[in-house]
């Protein structure tokens, strides 16, 4: 009997085997059906990853652009890649591989004219992770930066900034949003994103003397050192310096004939788009200051429609803003502060944006508000704006820069009539949003947009210029990978590879292959900050120290 059973029972275990892989094969497939499943409703339904396609929200997101550093300061900055341009004549949306020349360009530091002609390789845009689905639970909040359904082509997708919620009048005014007739603040994240360089001092040009080179001159410091005890520190170029006695104010003023101006021109767009543009006077200015003693004093002066606001800080332990109209000064507001401590580096800065003035020393902030309504501040056509440093005593000064705030147009050069203006400000009804991009100059949003034709969902198609709250996709989260960079394969290979891949299939699929830009840029991974709830936002945040303009 034993010897029966046995065979009986080793023949089962060949079956019992197929069973178990069967079932092994089943719960995989399970598994891998279960995975998709999820992975399609949480794309669906919760977030979505994107590219960015073009450049109406640079800086803050970028499409495919070029990344440059100017040949002569060394200033790192974006500029856009337009496959259509009459030189490449690319589809649209298209990234080419290898390397392509650039366009002139400008440098937003020191106005350096870079002609054409240098080759490099195109960066793709900005690769984002939408949040779906929030607007269904949440209401959208201004400054938010949103993506939505193209109201006049509803099968493609937008990415813009929200300005205007329902049955709100919108104004734009001198590049300010107003809203039901008052000036609208950002978030400081948002204004930090916003602010635009005009002069960094850390960079310098290497050959400053070249004819023409510079704003059509020869490069000098922008400031007017002949005629002030203000000096250039031999020992080390990027710093000020200032030996005077103590009593004895002494001003540095910016400008000069090869020194960028206050003009709204946007390093990431066509140099050709800089022309016929209006002067930005909402400005910041910052440096970090190193007194000798407690005797001096050092502090910024920004004007704005032919008034100076000045902003000063007292070595003995005193912040003061002040207004300056002619030969009347005003004090508006003074704060004792812990004096700096001699032979330290201290931030300084002061802004004047949104009808607002902030100063800020150490931590310490000084706030005035000048007033939300357009008529708060008399608005002159005549007096460009300025900027100044000025100070007492022995001290140097490091990191100087100035910035200026974006700048919303409400006039076009073409002849198009754009909506939301001072004479004619955009009313908007129940559900309906205004969007507007961060590049103005260059952005197609709810200014211009012509009548839709079509619409989705089976209803009538919207109003001209608004976004229906029902195209709403979702809020705009976080860069998670902006364009990556290439392995540094040795160029004989690439070049050889290159010159195969029209004639040999291997070849060309292989350099494909080392073409990926697969190593992640991390420093560039960043949130994408949106609004509050319209309530008045605390001072901006500063601006990166060490390279201020790629975000």
């Amino acid at each position: 009997m034993a010897a029966d059973k046995t065979p009986k029972a080793q023949s089962k275990k060949p079956v019992e085997k197929k069973k178990d892989r069967a079932a092994e094969i089943a719960n995989t497939f399970e598994w891998l059906i279960t995975a998709f499943i999820l992975a399609f409703v949480f794309r669906a339904f919760v977030m979505e990853a994107f590219r960015i396609p073009t450049g109406s929200m640079a800086d803050t997101l970028k499409g495919a652009h070029f990344r440059l550093r100017c040949p002569e300061c060394g200033y790192k900055y974006d500029h856009g890649f337009v496959p259509q341009h009459p030189q490449y004549r690319l589809p649209p949306d298209t990234i080419p591989s290898g390397t392509v020349p650039v366009q002139p360009t400008h440098c937003p530091s020191c106005g350096y004219n870079v002609q054409a002609g240098a080759s490099t390789p195109v960066a793709n845009g900005d690769r984002i992770l939408v949040l779906k689905c929030i607007y269904q639970f949440l209401e959208p909040k201004r400054w938010d930066v949103v993506v939505f359904k193209n109201p006049t082509d509803p099968s493609e997708n937008y990415i813009k900034r929200l300005i205007g919620l329902p049955n709100e009048e919108i104004s734009i005014i001198d590049g300010d949003i107003y809203v039901d007739g008052q000036i609208t603040r950002r978030p400081p994240k948002v204004q930090q994103e916003h602010w635009m360089p005009i002069y960094n001092h850390d960079y310098r040009p290497v050959h400053p003397n070249q004819r023409g080179a510079f704003n059509r001159h020869r490069w000098r410091p922008p400031f007017n050192l002949d005629a002030s005890a203000w000096q250039i520190d031999e020992q080390n170029p990027t710093q000020l310096v200032l030996d005077s006695p103590a009593d004895q104010t002494n001003v540095l003023n910016y400008g000069g004939r090869s020194a960028n101006d206050f003009t709204v021109g946007y390093a990431y767009n066509d140099v050709r788009m800089f022309a016929n543009k209006p002067d930005c006077s909402d400005l910041m200015m910052r440096f970090y200051v190193e007194p000798d003693s407690a005797e001096g004093r050092v502090g910024i002066a920004l004007s704005k429609y032919g008034v100076e606001y000045r902003a000063w800080l007292d070595f003995s332990g005193q912040m003061v803003v002040a207004r300056v109209d002619g030969d009347d000064e005003t004090v508006l507001e003074r704060q004792p502060v812990a004096a700096p401590n001699p032979g330290a580096f201290t931030l300084v800065k002061f802004a004047n944006v949104d009808h607002r003035l902030l100063f800020e020393f150490n931590g310490n902030r000084l706030t005035v508000d000048l007033g939300r309504a357009p008529d708060a501040l008399e608005y002159r056509s005549d007096a460009p704006p300025s900027a100044a440093i000025f100070g007492a005593g022995k001290l140097t000064l490091s990191h100087v820069a100035l910035y200026r705030d974006i700048y919303y147009l409400s006039k076009a050069d073409g002849g198009r009539t754009p909506r939301a203006t001072e004479e004619e400000p955009f009313q908007l009804n129940d559900d309906e949003f205004f969007v507007l991009g961060d590049n103005s100059p260059n952005s197609e949003d709810g200014r211009w947009w012509s009548r839709p034709q079509v619409s989705s969902k089976g209803v009538e198609p919207p109003r001209a210029g608004v976004v229906p709250r029902y195209y709403l996709v979702g809020k705009a989260l976080f860069v998670y990978w902006p364009s990556g960079f290439e392995f540094p394969w040795p160029g004989t290979l690439k070049n050889g590879l290159a010159r195969k891949a029209p004639r040999n299939v291997p070849a060309h699929l292989l350099y494909k292959l080392i073409s990926l830009r697969w190593i992640p840029n991390v420093g560039q991974m960043r949130f994408i900050y949106g609004g509050t709830n319209g309530q008045d936002p605390p001072a901006p945040s500063e601006p990166a120290l060490a390279q201020d303009s790629p975000r």
